[in-house]
């Protein structure tokens, strides 16, 4: 769809991205942490559900309770900054996370755990959805160059995740909630230093301005294709580590390699994909190879699924980078609010697939979670097809790669 000139290749040079201003790589190094929060359970999974003497579909919920209030608060955030402002949203975040990251690792329950993760997803939503218009607001160098560091700072924060998950859950599973509690404050003090506050937008959002926006055809379509997208996107996430039971350590290195893959395919490889097949047609043949690659992940034996595994984040990352063109440039609606309304619809699929996944096991066998979501990877690439029509629109056209003024990109996006 896209014919536009590869970001990468215009204003966004090594110089420009790294010739920043203090506050711009404040909110960069805060936006890394955030990112890693998603992904620190992950090698840890098992350990806490020893830990805490719990089933993995209870652990799991870990994930749900996250996803679910990051679904609901997508309709709060843009309300919330465009009354408050960028600075004071983004340490509201700061200050939650840092609270309930710090008490999820005091929990002596699964019940308390989860609630505690509720409401460090409440503080994430408010913040990630607001850095890359606070990035681009205070970035030198245009942009591109802004939203190519907040990509980046994306993709490393998914990596580097399971990696200090495993590194400190190997010690204590309590020790990654504390060290991301400590991160987060840190970046509270720095963004408190260095970013001034940014203009207020001339247009306060209102709470149903993001569903008023799914009334358009195209970001309908993009959204309910992206909800059966990540219900497959979360069932690795989330399910996969109780089916390698591997070490933290180990466990942790397949899913840095895994991240990895997701920020070069979603920062470098998307982008020239795109520009030579079209963005329906990367996106489609992605979601059929992803379906391709959760069977044989459900079915190959252990080394088989750990490859599988590490070679899904280059599926996701593909599907993270053109969903979230699509969803904001479709439609006519500001970028802030389709965005919110776009993740209001897929992240409940992020919620329900670390829930039902180990319930599915449970109900059948290891290898059925994996082809129910094979099964929604395959919705999602017919639901993109069937109404390509609506989906092909000239605002997609013009629609510059990883242009995310909302900073909701794949968890985010």
């Amino acid at each position: 769809m896209r014919q536009g000139k590869d970001p990468l290749d215009e204003g966004a040079g090594a110089g420009s991205l790294l010739r920043q201003p203090k506050a711009v790589w404040a909110t960069a190094g805060a936006s890394v942490v955030a990112f890693m929060g998603i992904g620190l359970v992950d090698p840890i999974l098992p350990s806490i559900a020893k830990g805490l003497d719990a089933t993995p579909s209870q652990v799991s919920l870990l994930f749900t309770s996250y996803f679910l209030i990051t679904a609901v608060a997508m309709l709060v955030t843009g309300f919330v900054s465009s009354r408050i402002g960028g600075k004071k949203t983004l340490l509201a975040g700061l200050a939650l996370v840092v609270v309930f990251a710090a008490l999820a690792g005091t929990s002596n329950s699964v019940g308390a755990l989860v609630g505690f993760r509720a409401g460090w997803g409440l503080g994430n939503a408010l913040f990630v959805s607001t850095a890359l218009a606070v990035i681009v607001g205070a970035a030198a160098g245009g942009s591109a160059a802004a939203i190519l560091l907040y990509e980046s700072a994306l993709g490393l924060g998914m990596a580097c995740g399971p990696l200090l998950g495993a590194i400190l859950g190997d010690m204590k599973w309590r020790y990654p909630f504390f060290g991301t509690a400590a991160l987060m404050a840190i970046g509270f003090i720095a963004i408190t230093a260095l970013l001034k506050e940014q203009p207020k937008p001339a247009r306060k959002t209102s709470l149903l301005d993001p569903i008023k926006a799914l009334g358009h055809g195209g970001l309908a379509s993009a959204a309910a294709s992206a909800f059966f997208y990540n219900y497959a996107f979360f069932t690795v996430l989330a399910f996969t580590p109780f089916v390698l039971n591997m070490s933290p350590y180990k466990s942790g290195g397949v899913f840095f390699a895994w991240g990895l893959l997701l920020a070069v395919f979603s920062v470098l490889v998307a982008p020239r994909l795109q520009k030579r097949f079209g963005s329906l047609k990367v996106l489609g043949g992605s979601l059929v190879l992803l379906a391709a690659d959760l069977i044989v992940l459900g079915y190959g034996n252990h080394t088989t699924a750990v490859a599988a595994t590490v070679a899904s984040g280059a599926f996701i990352g593909l599907n993270n980078t053109v969903f979230t063109e699509l969803a904001l440039g479709v439609s006519d609606a500001p970028r802030p609010v389709a965005s919110a309304g776009y993740n209001f619809v897929r992240w409940f699929a992020a919620a329900a697939a670390p829930y039902f996944a180990p319930k599915i096991e449970e109900w059948s066998n290891i290898h059925i979670p994996f082809v129910v979501a094979a099964v929604a990877a395959v919705i999602g690439a017919l639901i993109v097809w069937a109404r390509r029509a609506s989906l092909t629109h000239e605002a997609a056209e013009l629609q510059p790669a990883h242009a995310t003024e909302d900073g909701v990109s794949v968890f985010a996006n």
